[in-house]
């Protein structure tokens, strides 16, 4: 890519495409094209090639995706591995019939084997069952990768996949009834902490462990990655440490101010005991992470407190 590349980002207005966005700008890329949901319906094949058709991107980073938290994964899994097949499917495929120079696609760590050996190792991928609470999401995320990897190889296209970590960060989905765990973990300290609840759940036991990436952290990887790889081999992005939740909602308890008790709902879902990703090929790339856990959660409450009212915090 260079300063004059025409860029699209996809899902432009979400955690990870907005900070891509971002991450773009400050490097000077100037020429970058994106639509709200509004605007482009990735659902609808007929939309997404005239869209290509007449803007004629260069690159693409594929970050629009429909994404939850175990409730919504649970409660709306037709919805999760339907809408993720169409984007993805009608973005790839466009890509490919109006000349992309290279796609970038957005793949999960939460799509590798429930009981994956531990650290995640790209080639563990499809080597076990899947988490069942997100499977219908992971299935469809396998696709997309699988996809690219086909569009390579038959036609020689040049599309990566990555597996990005858990992430958070500015312009995070706080919604209660969707959000992942860290985000929703913030508004429920703060909300009690306004309220003066004297107890905050959690869901689960508290002891699998999690690993954290802040979503600037995710741009400018990804942003090195369409600069400097090529290939059909994955590439985790992660930090190469995990934290229980327990001990997350410890911190963020702490960094929120909340004084009242934490109750770990046994009787609800843990998910997948661990999830830390193997780092080593994304090193090798030239590429590492710069921001501590605590400095990102910090900067993450800020951010909320910002944007109370805005319509991503509203349950």
């Amino acid at each position: 890519m260079n300063a004059e590349s025409k860029i699209y980002i996809a899902g432009h207005r979400g955690l990870v495409g907005s900070a891509i966005m971002r991450n773009l700008r400050t490097k000077k890329y100037g020429n970058l094209v994106y639509r709200t949901s509004a605007e482009l319906d990735l659902r609808k094949q007929v939309e997404v090639n005239q869209f290509f058709q007449d803007e004629k991107p260069e690159y693409v980073f594929m970050a629009a995706a429909k994404v939850g938290g175990i409730i919504s994964n649970s409660t709306y899994p037709a919805d999760f591995i339907r809408d993720n097949l169409m984007i993805q499917t009608n973005v790839i495929d466009a890509a490919f019939r109006h000349g992309v120079k290279k796609l970038l696609f957005m793949g999960s760590t939460c799509i590798y084997p429930k009981f994956s050996p531990q650290p995640m190792k790209e080639e563990y991928l499809l080597t076990g069952e899947l988490e069942e609470t997100n499977e219908h999401y992971a299935i469809a995320k396998i696709a997309g990768v699988k996809m690219c990897e086909a569009y390579n190889r038959q036609f020689g296209t040049n599309f990566i996949s990555v597996m990005p970590t858990n992430l958070y960060g500015i312009n995070d989905n706080f919604d209660l009834k969707n959000s992942h765990v860290l985000p929703a973990l913030i508004r429920k300290f703060h909300e009690a902490k306004m309220n003066s609840t004297p107890l905050v759940e959690v869901w689960g036991t508290g002891l699998p462990k999690r690993e954290f990436l802040y979503s600037e952290d995710l741009a400018d990887a990804v942003v090195h990655l369409m600069e400097t790889y090529s290939g059909s081999d994955l590439i985790n992005i992660g930090v190469g440490k995990d934290i229980a939740i327990k001990q997350l909602a410890e911190q963020v308890k702490e960094i929120v101010g909340y004084t009242g008790e934490i109750f770990f709902n046994t009787s609800k879902p843990d998910g997948a005991p661990r999830k830390l990703v193997e780092i080593t090929k994304l090193k090798e790339l030239g590429w590492e992470a710069k921001t501590p856990l605590e400095e990102g959660l910090k900067l993450t409450y800020e951010w909320f407190l910002q944007n109370l009212s805005e319509e991503n915090l509203k349950s």
